[in-house]
């Protein structure tokens, strides 16, 4: 049996390693943007993921160092994701732009301001990446319109490069 004073303990030196790592984290993820020429906005949505799942594994030690019955716990977090993972069949969407998003930022060529074409038999344009956020990608073609695709949609089509945006 853990006394008091050591939970208490033990709940400092977990806030502690938490803190640590989301600054770790946001230390090296700024270090892999700058060598990759990533926009700050798409680092800003990657971040909030590793964040999310930083406070996650903490509320499963916090439950842990205070003695939550694992049986409930169990029976808690499996209710919880039942309910996340028909929301997330029901708008399957979501959960497949949001990997697209980090997809995009830690492996794709692409960068914004860079000038593309996206090849497809029925719908081929040519313009400028204007934005990539965590669900949507932007283009302004060379006819002065808007486009606006899912993330998904990006990453299942082809993309030629053809002039790269160089940020100095």
């Amino acid at each position: 049996m853990i006394t008091l004073e050591a939970k208490i303990i033990l709940t400092a030196v977990l806030f502690l390693c938490m803190f640590s790592m989301m600054y770790l984290t946001r230390l090296s993820l700024r270090k892999f943007t700058l060598l990759r020429s990533i926009e700050a906005n798409r680092r800003k949505v990657i971040l909030n993921l590793i964040y999310f799942s930083i406070y996650i594994l903490a509320f499963v030690f916090l439950g842990i160092i205070w003695g939550v019955n694992m049986n409930q716990l169990t029976l808690f977090v499996s209710s919880v994701l039942a309910v996340v993972g028909v929301g997330f069949f029901a708008q399957w969407s979501i959960l497949s732009n949001l990997t697209s998003s980090v997809i995009l930022f830690f492996n794709h060529p692409v960068r914004i301001g860079d000038r593309i074409r996206i090849l497809d038999k029925d719908f081929e344009l040519t313009g400028e990446v204007t934005d990539i956020s965590g669900f949507f990608f932007f283009i302004t073609t060379d006819k002065g319109e808007h486009i606006t695709m899912p993330n998904n949609l990006v990453i299942q089509k082809g993309i030629e490069i053809i002039q790269t945006h160089k940020t100095t």
